[in-house]
């Protein structure tokens, strides 16, 4: 990867791991899947209004990617959230999609990682691993699940992108935002009622607002921009690890905002997860341009 690429991973790494505290900060009182249709609905906004233009391929293999890594994703991780998941923790189960993404990739894709990836992988889930036993252990069994459940949609949602290699990352995300926000609310509805959703449209405060603008605007508009057309442009094996740098984003973000304040067990476990980063992306600086499938 080029440095410009590069540093774009990482900043979108960076908001992806605070992007877990704002969401519960914000989230108080609103139902997590109707807090999901609103922000997708202001992450489609921009292709109405200015109209972006869609990406040149069928429709329904945008819809495909919308499925997986937009609604899929996040009404697990939202769920998840609402039922106990802690901002920090949840930022770290999440990636365990990046040992998913490298094997499917492997096995659908036929992408054979490098002896440095494979390391680098191994490195960085051994510090998921060693994070996550320094937990307390009062999450609960449901939370862990649900949001074990985002990270084989994201998964999926890497692979369908790169298999698929949709052109514009910016188009994309927009474009296939826009199967979220009516199966969301209809989720909404069944899950928690009229009235539930009623409630929670009345509950939707300052902050409820803030998280969303924060979550369409950077988390998605800016975030998956940047990661789609990544994935579009290099081997997910290459791009995918950077992700790794999100759990310890996240449980810091959680420590100082929210009062979740990691044992040592979750430090070491961050300081392993940034070294499998970093050997992962040893191959990115050497790798030919005729492996990159787009130009900078």
């Amino acid at each position: 990867m080029t440095p410009r690429h590069t540093a774009l991973a990482v900043l979108t790494a960076c908001v992806w791991g605070f992007n877990f505290v704002v969401i519960e900060w914000g989230m108080a009182g609103v139902p997590p899947l109707l807090f999901v249709a609103v922000r997708f609905v202001l992450v489609a906004l921009p292709g109405v209004l200015f109209l972006v233009p869609r990406p040149q391929v069928p429709f329904w293999k945008v819809a495909v990617v919308g499925t997986f890594l937009s609604l899929g994703q996040f009404a697990f991780l939202y769920v998840s959230i609402d039922a106990g998941m802690p901002a920090g923790l949840a930022s770290l189960v999440l990636q365990s999609q990046v040992v998913l993404t490298i094997v499917a990739a492997a096995a659908v894709l036929r992408e054979r990682p490098t002896g440095p990836q494979t390391a680098g992988v191994v490195l960085g889930s051994v510090g998921l691993v060693v994070v996550g036993l320094g937990r307390d252990g009062h999450v609960p069994l449901a939370a862990l699940l649900l949001c074990l459940g985002a990270a084989c949609s994201w998964a999926v949602g890497n692979v369908v992108v790169r298999a698929l290699k949709v052109p514009g990352g910016l188009g994309l995300t927009i474009w296939s935002a826009l199967v979220v926000p009516v199966p969301m609310l209809l989720l909404a509805l069944l899950v928690d009622g009229p009235s539930g959703v009623g409630d929670g449209l009345a509950a939707f405060g300052w902050k409820a607002v803030v998280s969303t603008l924060y979550t369409a605007a950077l988390a998605s508009l800016l975030g998956y921009g940047v990661w789609n057309s990544l994935l579009a442009r290099y081997p997910s094996s290459l791009v995918v690890p950077w992700v790794l740098l999100v759990p310890p984003v996240g449980i810091v973000s959680a420590w100082v905002c929210l009062g979740e304040r990691p044992g040592p067990a979750e430090l070491a476990g961050g300081v392993l997860l940034v070294a499998g980063v970093l050997v992962a992306q040893r191959r990115s600086r050497t790798v030919r341009r005729a492996q990159v499938t787009q130009p900078a």
